[in-house]
């Protein structure tokens, strides 16, 4: 027995800081995602982009605010990533 699953894509704006931002060679872009959540999404870019950081050692602000990984993604989001920053 299948299961068709209907995947609702959703266009978000997505910023880039730190490692992220060299790894990726832009501040920010615009893409379309059928992910659900932020670690959906965050993944699905690990996988195009090659980021090396998991998301353990990542933060995540969707719409100006700090949010969980598990935060529902809506159409429109703005989804910043923040890795952690060298000190020295």
């Amino acid at each position: 027995m299948s299961m068709k699953m209907k995947t609702e894509m959703k266009n978000v704006r997505i910023e880039y800081f730190a490692v992220l931002r060299e790894q990726r060679g832009v501040a920010s872009e615009r893409a379309a995602t059928g992910a659900a959540d932020a670690t959906g999404l965050y993944e699905e870019l690990r996988a195009r982009h090659g980021f090396t950081l998991t998301a353990e050692n990542v933060r995540v602000a969707i719409n100006g605010e700090f949010a969980p990984w598990s935060a529902a993604l809506g159409d429109g989001d703005e989804v910043v990533f923040l890795p952690p920053v060298a000190g020295g």
